[in-house]
């Protein structure tokens, strides 16, 4: 049966889908139409063939799309955002087992490709979108395609400019723009090397970089650091630059197996990378490489080139029954004309030679182990140590999935990660220690080889990025001459002696003080020095920029512990190279201290010291950045956020709105944030320090209350700027003060600290919201540690045993003292204010008492009067009594108004002349109740008391003596101070 047969169906597609395959040479825009039809779909699938490709249209579909829609799957990178709709993925790692309205696979005819072609050709055959599926690749793949899938439809595009051999040039005389291209790591070293010698520098790609690395390098060459771009034949793979011309260093490379010459495919498609969009592009030969013949010239030139006959099959259906029929299933053959049976690829190799191990053939007797080893087997050899090496990986991984864990140890990962995290050696072992990251990144990547995926994938990430920045800063110190390139530049390649700089910054050419270097600025010396030829001024001027560009190298590479904050002023080796532009302290704008035309090595500089300067607040401005995070995190709680962002506003400080109403959930969140305050305000501890808020106001002293919070002062309506310091005395005063009677009354005394008149005072008070009342004495309270308790027995003369039972009263031999207030925490709840009654029991409590007497003497003591002392007193202008609220008169209706008089009944009279009192209304006088109080009736009928008032005048009213329980502890004291 076909492998193509109807009856197969190959996934869930409807039935009118389209296929159909983008076919033509390079820069026709075969990707780019790929990737508008997909972001056309809802959702999308892209395969790509290589790593660094598929990272540079992750990011284009990022810019389209936003980062949570869309995926990066590679062998050694995951990003795979909660729910995404677009993948970008190499071909290897295409999840084909989601389902996606649009499919599309780039470079298609590398199906015909010995070593990879069988997974592109399993692609062809089963990768299918719901609605389109798209195979983009080269003119020669279009007789293939046509009979596999005879109804298909074929898109043929142009190139959009043209391409044109321009033969041997020497590397000296070769055009800016260039990408000379070799085959082998050495070379590519070798190259660059005489390039960055005679020519100032070039950038390398290869094949074996990492995405960061490979786009640091590519950022040199796209801006114009350097004109020469030294790489692999990895750019011939969709890699999109500005290249102008492209030459050829040789024509052979090793394919993993063998040397062997280029096709003219190959050829055409590493040429093709010249001339991007509507510029023409040229390509040739450089150095001792042979020029090509004419016919191979023709074929390139009109990109005619012979048609792929046939596309490397495997059996996608593998037999895990037992070990022989998994490795049978890989040999079967294809019954469809134009799918051959590929060559022995690593993972089948791999397995057949790990199934040689006696131990290895008893393991793998059941299915679910033979997956096991079969999942193992397809590990990618990125470390290119040799066979064997690769097959004790293997080997290792495979027996540490059949562990009772089931899973890599990690010790033993941790060890690899260990071994590889070093940051020293040449660029040889840089690379090595690279590839040991790939495999390590792969391990980590899939799903259930570690217990802890997630924390080794982004380990393995880190090291990875920070081996690339090593990598690329060894390259560009290896393969760039920032000296030569500059002067080459600027002096249009005339000679010029490079300048020497002395430690204190003298510059001097041939012997003579031409200026002054002081960290990234050139100063040149008066006129009346000993430069006397313009000429030589000149020179000056341009010698003096390799000294600079180095120096703006140094700077975007220097550590942190060189760099040093002044003011506004960043100094680098103790010289000022920056300064801070009024802006935000954890988004900080920078600029340089130079007027160099660089805008590359400016922007490499600028941005390592705004880094540091970001990363220098972060660490010191702990508080306020926490606070900036809450403020910007969608989840904080509203009062809580509203709190933050004022805090972070204004520079830590803030005037409290009593409006707001805080729930204990909100106060938690508050004191997790660090936020302290009292009654008036909310502020940070660690911003209020006076370095701190210096350093706040070098990045702009700000506008409004900022202006005012970032001197740590608060403006309060009707007063003006109150310091913080200020106003947190004036809480700790309230919350020490007495509440009586809607008032507070407070100590003079405290407000001493303040350093305020009567008159500032009162007006603080006043703006504060208190409104100033008479003020009052109160006893002075004394605190002091209470002593052991003297039970003493006090003898009541009067009161019988039965009535008045023995107290024990505590002793003190304190004397009275003025009151005593401890300092009262600033908190974000302030403390309840004293009211009179707690004062009250403390100077009660506080009183002393009388020791006791000897048994045969009487001690006759005065009672001891407490101490008084005046206090201020102060209301709060929201306890202010009301105004009476004007009476509303009733409109006047027709109506008459009720006259209760002309209604009310005559008066019926007694027997002697008295009216008849109202039976439903109480006596006026009670007789009975008056004799039970001891009263006796005078003369006069309306004498309550017995008294004529019109005869006797009425005397003072005695004062009312207040019941006091004998039982009582009050009754004991009173008797023991002397009181009747």
């Amino acid at each position: 049966m076909s492998d193509l047969s109807p009856t197969r169906p190959l996934i869930n597609a409807v039935s009118d889908a389209r296929l159909a395959a983008v076919l033509g040479p390079t820069n026709t825009g075969k990707t780019h139409y790929a990737i508008e039809r997909m972001c056309g779909y809802a959702t999308g699938m892209i395969g790509l063939p290589l790593r660094l490709l598929a990272r540079e249209i992750y990011d284009r579909v990022v810019a389209l799309k936003g980062v949570n829609a869309v995926a990066l799957v590679t062998g050694e990178e995951k990003i795979i955002p909660r729910l995404p709709s677009y993948f970008v993925c190499t071909v290897e790692a295409m999840p084909l087992e989601r389902q996606v309205d649009f499919m599309a696979v780039d470079e298609i005819q590398l199906c015909g490709d010995a070593e990879r072609g069988h997974v592109f050709t399993d692609r062809l055959l089963h990768a299918r979108g719901r609605f389109e599926t798209l195979f983009l690749g080269a003119n020669t793949f279009a007789p293939l395609f046509h009979r596999l899938f005879p109804a298909a439809e074929i898109i043929r595009r142009e190139r959009l400019s043209s391409l044109s051999y321009s033969g041997s040039k020497k590397l000296t005389r070769l055009p800016k723009r260039t990408a000379i291209v070799a085959f082998s790591t050495e070379k590519v070293y070798a190259i660059a090397e005489l390039i960055r010698r005679q020519r100032g520098g070039a950038a390398v790609v290869m094949g074996s970089l990492s995405p960061k690395t490979r786009n640091a390098q590519v950022e040199l060459f796209q801006k114009g650091e350097v004109d020469f771009l030294v790489a692999t034949d990895a750019i011939g793979m969709g890699l999109n630059m500005d290249i102008a011309h492209v030459a050829f260093s040789g024509f052979s490379k090793f394919d993993g197996k063998n040397v062997r010459h280029l096709t003219a495919q190959e050829i055409g498609q590493i040429a093709g990378r010249a001339g991007r969009h509507m510029n023409d592009g040229t390509f040739g030969v450089t150095g001792e490489c042979h020029e090509l013949d004419d016919d191979l010239v023709e074929q390139v030139q009109s990109h005619a080139f012979a048609p792929l006959e046939a596309a490397q099959w495997r059996n996608h259906k593998l037999d895990f029954s037992t070990l022989d029929t998994l490795l049978k299933s890989l040999t079967l053959p294809s019954h469809t004309i134009g799918l051959h049976l590929a060559k022995e690829a690593l993972d089948e190799r791999t397995l057949r030679m790990l199934a040689a191990d006696e131990e290895v053939a008893l393991k793998v007797r059941n299915p679910v182990t033979l997956r096991t080893l079969w999942d193992v087997c397809q590990l990618p050899d990125f470390r290119k140590t040799g066979l064997d090496e690769h097959l004790k990986l293997v080997s290792h991984l495979f027996w540490s999935r059949l562990s009772p864990e089931g899973v890599v140890a990690e010790d033993w990962f941790e060890t690899q990660i260990r071994d590889l995290d070093h940051m020293d050696g040449d660029i040889d072992t840089l690379s090595s220690r690279l590839s040991g990251v790939r495999t390590l990144s792969y391990i980590s990547n899939r799903g259930n080889w570690l217990k802890r995926n997630d924390h080794w994938r982004d380990t393995t990430r880190d090291l990875e990025e920070r081996l690339s920045d090593r990598l690329h800063e060894a390259l560009m110190q290896r393969f760039i001459d920032a000296r030569t390139a500059a002067l080459l530049k600027a002096l249009d390649a005339d000679e010029v002696a490079r300048p020497e700089v002395t430690p204190e910054g003298q510059v001097i050419i041939e012997g003579h003080a031409v200026g002054e270097l002081k960290g990234l600025t050139f100063k040149l010396s008066n006129a009346d020095s000993v430069i006397a030829d313009k000429t030589l001024r000149q020179a000056a001027n341009r010698a003096v920029l390799p000294v600079l560009h180095d120096r703006l190298r140094a700077l975007a590479q220097t550590a942190s512990k060189s760099l040093h904050l002044r003011g506004h002023t960043i100094d680098w080796n103790k010289e000022p190279v920056a300064r801070i532009e009024p802006s935000d302290w954890f988004a900080p704008k920078v600029k340089l201290l130079c007027d160099i035309d660089n805008p590359a090595l400016a922007e490499r500089a600028l941005k390592r010291v705004s880094d540091f300067v970001r990363i220098f607040n972060q660490h010191q401005l702990k508080g306020l950045y926490r606070v900036k995070q809450a403020a910007d995190a969608e989840g904080t709680l509203p009062q809580v956020r509203a709190i933050a962002f004022q805090l972070y506003e204004n520079g830590g400080l803030v005037r409290r709105d009593e409006a707001i109403k805080l729930t204990p959930e909100d106060k938690a969140a508050l004191k997790a944030l660090g936020v302290a305050g009292h009654r008036y305000a909310w502020f940070l501890p660690e911003a209020l320090n006076p370095k701190m808020r210096q350093h706040m106001r070098a990045f702009g002293v700000g506008e409004g209350p900022r202006a005012q919070t970032l001197r740590g002062l608060l403006e309060i309506p009707d007063h003006g700027p109150v310091s913080l310091k200020a106003l947190s005395q004036v809480d700790k005063i309230v919350n020490s003060a007495i509440f009586q009677k809607g008032a507070l009354y407070m100590r003079e005394a405290d407000f001493a600290p303040l350093g305020l008149n009567e008159d500032q005072r009162d007006k603080l008070m006043l703006a504060l919201g208190f409104v100033k009342v008479p003020p009052q004495t109160f006893p002075v309270v004394v605190h002091k540690p209470k002593p052991e308790p003297v039970v003493a027995e006090v003898a009541v003369a009067e009161t019988p045993v039965e009535d008045a039972p023995a107290q024990e009263v505590a002793v003190e031999d304190a004397p009275a003292e003025a009151i005593v207030t401890e300092d009262i925490p600033a908190d974000i709840i302030a403390e309840p204010i004293e009211t009179a009654a707690e004062h009250l029991a403390e100077v009660i409590e506080a009183a002393p008492a009388v020791e006791d007497a000897p048994s045969d003497e009487v001690v006759a003591t005065e009672p001891a009067q407490p101490e008084m002392e005046e206090r201020l007193g102060w209301r709060q202008k929201s306890l202010e009594p009301r105004p009476p609220r004007p009476r509303r008169d009733k409109p006047q209706g027709n109506k008459e108004k009720f006259d209760r008089e002309r209604f009310r009944p005559p008066a019926a009279e007694g027997a002697e002349g008295q009216p008849v009192r109202d039976r439903n209304r109480p006596p006026k006088f009670d007789k009975t109740r008056d004799q039970k109080r001891g009263g006796e009736k005078g003369k006069g009928g309306n004498d309550k008391g017995g008294n004529d008032r019109g005869d006797k005048p009425r005397g003072p009213k005695p004062e009312p003596q207040p019941y006091i329980n004998p039982y009582s502890p009050f009754a004991i004291l009173r008797e023991k101070l002397g009181q009747n």
